[in-house]
Order: structure tokens, then C-alpha cells, then sequence
């Protein structure tokens, strides 16, 4: 015997329009910094045109997803799309890292071989650099940062903004001293504190993937409330809870109950108990009075 209990909400508007804008913005200042890169001669600059033209595709991969995870749920995908919100923070994490190690090679490049740098083009440049990609994290902060897809689109602006900042100092240095390592070592500088959020960005949106349990259940507690708040129930087990997307957990379970016990009345009582005390709006119990039939 099953019931579910289905609440799912589709991906916010708000957040989709956040991602949207970022994405116009971020690819729209994009071809300036990859021009004025070339003119300056600086790494810091191509590196974040580099990440910039990354970061346009990620924010679009992270917009459509939204997009797509409104669609209703089908025959062939009875969940619907809410996991490509998922996928697109998965590969924007990859992407980042990527970003990272291709840095630090030119970066070691760059500082046995130097080249000329133009310090007052780059500083220029990395200024509006450093304005458009403010007004890009400020969109994005504003919206849901619980979701791994707004992360996921949120780190990649961080980086550019972090990109730009670090080009203005390594522009400064240079202007003053002439010092031009200083413009591929903030470069790594910058790249590795893009690593660690990156990193996490990964493992997160992995372990969601792999359909881990969430880091907030407690499949024991689970177990140990279930009994202890329904009596006609004996015993609770196969207690598998996952989540589909950022926000929108599921959960199925086999519950074990009492001879003449009222089977709709305890399917309610757990649903309650589920939803009310551990968050999750999806489940699926199957009711049992004898032997448990499933020995997986």
C-alpha cells in the first residue's frame, strides 16, 4: 500500500531572470577583455577573459536549466527535469577547475618567459572589468543561494570579479615598478582561491548525483521518530531519502504495523511526521503486516 504526497515547486522565476542577467552582462563585457588582454599583453586580463567566456556558457547552461526544470514530468522522466539544475552546477565546478589548471600553466609560462605589459591599458580595462562583474554578483547574491544552481553561477562571477581585482593590483605594480611577474602570480593567486569553492561545488552537487542522503537527515532519527510518534507501528525500515534537486527531497520507506491497525490513518500520521519534522514533502510509504516481501 503507497501514497504519495507531492509538492513540488518548480525553479523561481526570480532566480532564472538573476541568472539571465548575469549572463547578458558577463558575455557582453567578455569580448572587451579579451581585446584589451591582447593589446596589454597581460595574463591576468586573458585569463579572466578566459574565465568570462566560460562563465557566459556556465550562466547559460545554468539558465536553461531552469528553463527545462519547469517542464512537467513525463513517462520516460517521472520527476521531471528539476535534476539538470543539479548537473549544471556539477559541470560548472568541473569547468572552474579546469579554469584553474589552465591558469597556473601559463602562469608558470609567464613568469620563465616574461613579456611586455602595457600597465595603464590593463589597468582600464580590469576596472570596467571589476564594475560589470560587481553589478553581476549583486544580481546573483540576491537570489537563492541554497539552490546549487545559483551557486554554481555565483562562484563563476566571484572568480571574475576576484580576476578583475587581482588585474588592477598586478596593473598598479606594474605602472609603478615595472615589476611584470606580479601579473601571472596574483593570476595563481586568484586561481587558487577559486580551487576550494570549486571543489566543494563538485563534491556537493556529486554526492546529490550518487543520490546520497542529505547532510541535514539523520536516517536513524527517522526510524527511532516514526516509531515512537506512530504506535501502531512496530518497525520502520529500507528508509532511502535523496534529493532531486536543491530544496525538493524524497523519501520512501517500509513501515511495519500493528494487527487491526487503521492503514490510512498511520500513512498520514507519517506523512505529518515527514514532512513537519525532517522537511521532506515527497514520500512514498509501503505499509506492511507481515513479513517485509522485499529482502534487498
Amino acid at each position: 500500500m503507497q501514497l504519495h504526497d507531492h509538492q513540488h515547486s518548480g525553479a523561481t522565476r526570480d532566480d532564472e531572470r538573476r541568472v539571465f542577467r548575469a549572463m547578458l552582462l558577463t558575455g557582453g563585457f567578455m569580448a572587451v577583455e579579451v581585446a584589451g588582454g591582447v593589446l596589454s599583453g597581460s595574463l591576468a586580463l586573458i585569463a579572466d577573459a578566459g574565465h568570462m567566456l566560460t562563465d557566459t556558457a556556465a550562466l547559460c547552461f545554468a539558465w536553461i536549466a531552469f528553463r527545462l526544470a519547469r517542464r512537467p514530468a513525463d513517462p520516460q522522466r517521472s520527476y521531471g527535469y528539476h535534476r539538470l539544475q543539479i548537473l549544471a552546477a556539477f559541470v560548472n565546478g568541473v569547468v572552474l577547475i579546469a579554469i584553474v589548471a589552465w591558469i597556473a600553466i601559463e602562469a608558470v609560462q609567464r613568469i620563465r618567459e616574461p613579456v611586455e605589459i602595457l600597465g595603464g591599458l590593463m589597468l582600464a580595462v580590469a576596472a570596467a572589468g571589476l564594475v560589470v562583474n560587481l553589478i553581476s554578483f549583486a544580481i546573483l547574491h540576491g537570489g537563492n543561494r541554497e539552490n546549487l544552481n545559483v551557486r554554481g553561477a555565483l562562484l563563476h562571477v566571484l572568480g571574475d570579479l576576484l580576476g578583475s581585482l587581482a588585474a588592477m593590483i598586478a596593473a598598479m605594480v606594474i605602472i609603478v615598478t615595472g615589476w611584470t611577474p606580479i601579473d601571472p602570480l596574483l593570476s595563481v593567486l586568484v586561481a587558487l582561491l577559486i580551487l576550494r569553492s570549486a571543489w566543494m561545488l563538485v563534491r556537493q552537487s556529486t554526492h546529490v548525483l550518487l543520490e546520497g542522503t542529505p547532510a541535514e537527515i539523520d536516517v536513524s532519527q527517522i526510524k527511532t521518530e516514526l516509531v515512537d510518534g506512530v504506535p501502531e507501528v512496530d518497525d520502520v525500515h529500507h528508509v532511502h531519502v535523496w534529493t532531486l534537486a536543491s530544496g525538493k527531497l524524497v523519501m520512501t520507506l517500509h513501515a511495519h504495523v500493528c494487527d487491526g491497525a487503521d492503514g490510512e490513518q498511520v500513512l498520514r500520521t507519517i506523512l505529518s511526521i515527514c514532512r513537519d519534522r525532517f522537511g521532506v514533502a515527497h514520500v512514498t510509504v509501503q505499509i506492511e503486516h507481515g513479513s517485509c516481501p522485499d529482502v534487498a
